[in-house]
């Protein structure tokens, strides 16, 4: 088996370099052609071994976890950093491409999410306890890619300028406006919508932890007459709103369930309404989920391709009133997540234990490098029933960020 990996690592190492320690403890070093970062690996067993061989996408992972494979003379940052840039090159592993191509004729299986999965999902992750997202988070518990204006920025900072920024776009332009949050987390946009714009807020969830700590922040902020939290699925919505937002929501829906999201905001917005979807994305076009990501962190999850959302959005009867692209912000977000995870990780093992900690640590510094190597960025749509619900320029978002 050590053959086997041996002439796969000699194909896959296109740039950069990776130094593997073997169980009988010598080294082979494999360097690419093109510069690129360097790391090293230590297979600790032929099950280390086996799993880079039969399944790389989910063994890697898998391995990390249980103390099968561990950096050597590196971080793991730097060893996913080799690894994840290579898999992006022609070639690679040949396990892998087919099992990625396998992964693409199932993934409408993968991410049919009808109510009672998609509820299963989102407690899969969003109910492992607010103890453990504490431990990382801004003050308001924003747990998706915040907004570096000038790249400085603090996290506090950079979220809340986050919310600003998609608020300029939803044009609370006068109080009292009925809008609706899907997928309102910890509550923390509701609750700014409501203290600092003046609107009346209805946020749904599917998670009942943060369920129950979102109506704890209104009731102790005074803005339950203001704010409404509800256990609901999207699909079940019969009200209509002057206002939408949905903030890292998205990836959960499902490729298949496309359609029926627009429709649904089609038919929730009023005919002046505005709605704000922020979500991952990825530049090079559709594809799938990591298997290790998609069983360990979010499972159903997919992070689509703009071709892909469009498409829904154009046949939901929708006007795509605007679109940005935010490439490098999240990956500074989770730069600062994993900082702060590693300076409390004691107390991460201690909530659950340490196969958890290692789990945790690589899903964020996985997900960082995607958007560092792997082409995924963010993108803001703001959609309208009418092609006149929203200014002609884009002035009134920078004086409503007191940008002007």
């Amino acid at each position: 088996m050590k053959r086997l990996l041996d002439r796969i690592l000699q194909h896959f190492i296109g740039a950069g370099a990776l130094a593997v320690r073997w169980p009988d403890g010598t080294i082979s070093h494999y360097t690419g052609q093109k510069p690129g970062p360097t790391a090293g690996v230590w297979l600790q067993n032929q099950r280390a071994i086996q799993a880079l061989i039969v399944n790389p996408g989910l063994g890697f992972g898998e391995a990390y976890m249980e103390g099968d494979l561990q950096p050597h003379d590196s971080t793991l940052y730097d060893l996913l950093h080799v690894l994840m840039l290579n898999a992006m090159t022609p070639g690679g592993h040949v396990a892998e491409r087919l099992a990625a191509a396998l992964r693409y004729v199932r993934r409408g299986w993968t991410q049919f999410n009808p109510t009672s999965r998609a509820r299963r999902n989102v407690a899969h992750h969003y109910d492992l306890g607010n103890s453990l997202y504490a431990l990382f988070l801004d003050k308001d518990w924003q747990y998706s890619c915040a907004y570096f204006r000038h790249g400085d920025e603090t996290l506090d900072e950079a979220q809340e300028a986050k919310k600003r920024h998609i608020a300029s776009k939803l044009l609370l332009d006068r109080p009292g406006l009925e809008v609706l949050d899907i997928g309102c987390g910890w509550g923390g946009m509701a609750l700014t919508l409501a203290r600092d714009y003046g609107a009346i807020v209805t946020g749904i969830t599917l998670s009942e932890e943060q369920l129950a700590f979102a109506r704890d922040r209104a009731r102790t902020e005074g803005l339950e007459d203001r704010v409404r939290f509800e256990l609901l699925d999207y699909r079940t919505l019969r009200r209509r709103f002057d206002r939408i937002v949905s903030v890292g929501m998205f990836e959960h829906v499902g490729v298949g369930h496309y359609p029926i999201f627009f429709e649904t905001i089609h038919r929730s917005l009023r005919d002046d309404g505005v709605a704000l979807l922020h979500s991952i994305g990825r530049s090079d076009g559709p594809g799938t989920t990591n298997p290790w990501i998609n069983k360990y962190i979010f499972p159903g999850g997919y992070s689509p391709a703009l071709s892909e959302v469009l498409d829904a959005v154009e046949r939901s009867g929708l006007w795509m009133t605007d679109c940005e692209i935010l490439r490098l912000h999240y990956a500074k977000t989770i730069a600062i997540w994993s900082q702060r995870f590693a300076a409390r990780r004691a107390e991460a093992v201690a909530l659950y234990d340490e196969r958890f900690a290692r789990m945790f640590e690589f899903y964020l510094a996985a997900s960082e490098l995607a958007f560092r190597v792997q082409g995924h960025m963010n993108f803001q749509l703001q959609l309208s029933r009418s092609m006149t619900a929203v200014p002609l320029t884009r002035d009134y978002m920078a004086k409503a960020e007191g940008l002007n």
